[in-house]
């Protein structure tokens, strides 16, 4: 049995469990490792590379919208936390607190932060004074700490990586059209860096964050028919700025209060990446969040002219921005080749002596476990349509799963049956109890509210009653 053999092996395989294959291939792809204290993971390069590759395309989308960085405490006191009641009800339960310093208990109890509304809040209270003042455009990349009871890694976690903004408006459409325009950066993320068809809707009375007035989301399905909320937007109204406080003159010397937002992604998207493009062999990375585009593989290369050979096409890679990198360790040629395909690098470049008699190198992509040969000189020119080809395939595969498993239901049983087969389920409902219900019977919860509210019936199947809104359902993790 050969080491390709072996490697492949060692991942379960995605129809066997999928839960399985996923962690399997967090730690054999190297992404990342457990720590010491349950929840709390380790995030190896080859991980956190990829959120790296996240953060410095939505770092530069935000900049471009006029967004600024900040960096606010690790942690909030207790009594500042309690300010807000709707959101201390929806945090309260996975918090964790800071009672002593190991020598006396402290007078009053730090929350390590959930979430910074509160920081913010006071934060605005103190710096908004006048009109002139706002808007107020903050991010803040940092981590969280949530108490959850279950966890998985990148997934759900006690502790996770994130980016949240905060925002503070004059008036209430400006707040509204921030809360959407972000959320729009957010599909483009999926639509141009991830290679992920995000849905996106508004979230129900029920699934909204706690002390928002409108909660908007991104959600990807997973090839097992479940859906995963990747990103949140939040519109907060005046709800903070009153509990905190955050006034501002306008221009009428009139004192009121600001139009807050809120909003942030997680290296949850990381997961994503993993479940959506996936397969038995290992994770397929679209390139353009690949933290490897391309290795190249010498064969044979002890010798001199295939050393050579493959660093100059390394350095001329390099030099045109390429992510790339060339493996002239003492393994096998497959062994390396089982390595970076469980790895999901998009691109192989195997350069061997009879390879460079014809001026040409084997040239093989992951997405598709396709090899072809090329010219030595024509692969840096060729490689930007290629990512863009390879991007584009794996797109589209996401997205024709998407459709393919998106259904309407017209009545009860269709739709529970639908529930149970996997995928988003659109359904014409009364409102709450309707929700409930469908939660108790199947397990699925409402995802999104879609901005296109037409009508499949005009009484709910669940309840009985005249419907109000079409919601799409499934199963989340």
């Amino acid at each position: 049995m050969n080491n390709t053999q072996k490697r492949v092996e060692s991942i379960t395989a995605r129809d066997v469990d999928f839960a399985q294959w996923y962690t399997d291939l967090c730690l054999k792809a190297e992404l990342m490792d457990y720590s010491e204290v349950k929840g709390f993971i380790i995030y190896r390069p080859y991980g956190y590379a990829i959120w790296e590759n996240i953060m410095f395309y939505l770092d530069r989308e935000f900049k471009l919208t006029g967004h600024e960085n900040v960096y606010m405490p690790l942690v909030i006191p207790e009594s500042l936390f309690q300010k807000e009641k709707d959101h201390v009800e929806g945090f309260a339960p996975e918090t964790a607190m800071i009672t002593t310093t190991g020598i006396e208990e402290l007078t009053e109890r730090l929350i390590i932060r959930p979430t910074s509304e509160v920081l913010f809040g006071t934060h605005y209270a103190k710096v908004v004074n006048s009109y002139r003042d706002l808007p107020k455009l903050y991010n803040q990349w940092c981590s969280v700490v949530r108490w959850e009871k279950t966890t998985r890694p990148f997934l759900r976690g006690k502790e996770f990586l994130w980016q949240e903004g905060h925002t503070v408006h004059a008036d209430e459409a400006e707040a509204r059209a921030e809360t959407l325009g972000i959320l729009e950066i957010y599909r483009r993320l999926g639509e141009e860096l991830l290679a992920i068809p995000f849905v996106t809707g508004r979230k129900t009375e029920r699934e909204k964050f706690a002390g928002a007035i409108e909660t908007y989301s991104i959600e990807a399905l997973m090839p097992d028919g479940q859906a995963l909320q990747s990103g949140t937007t939040h519109y907060f109204g005046q709800g903070f700025a009153k509990a905190f406080d955050i006034k501002f003159q306008d221009e009428n010397n009139q004192l009121q209060h600001v139009h807050q937002t809120s909003w942030g992604v997680s290296t949850r998207l990381i997961g994503a990446v993993i479940m959506v493009h996936g397969d038995d062999e290992g994770l397929i990375m679209p390139p353009y969040v690949a933290p490897v585009q391309v290795v190249i593989i010498p064969i044979q290369g002890q010798r001199d002219n295939v050393k050579k050979a493959a660093v100059d096409l390394r350095d001329k890679l390099r030099g045109q921005g390429v992510r790339v990198t060339l493996d002239d360790t003492n393994k096998t040629p497959g062994w390396k080749f089982s390595e970076y395909e469980m790895k999901g690098v998009p691109v192989r470049i195997e350069l061997g002596p009879r390879d460079l008699e014809k001026g040409e190198v084997v040239l093989f992509t992951r997405h598709d476990r396709m090899k072809r040969s090329v010219a030595l000189d024509d692969v840096a020119s060729m490689l930007p349509d290629l990512f863009k080809t390879i991007h584009q395939d794996i797109y589209q595969k996401a997205l024709d799963h998407v459709r393919s498993n998106t259904y309407e239901a017209t009545d009860y049983d269709t739709f529970k049956a639908l529930i149970k087969k996997g995928g988003y389920v659109a359904v014409s409902i009364s409102g709450e109890e309707a929700e409930i219900k469908i939660k108790e019977d199947t397990s699925a919860t409402a995802r999104v509210i879609p901005f296109d509210q037409t009508l499949i019936t005009k009484t709910c199947p669940v309840t009985g009653k005249p419907a109000t809104q079409t919601v799409w359902f499934a199963r989340a993790y």
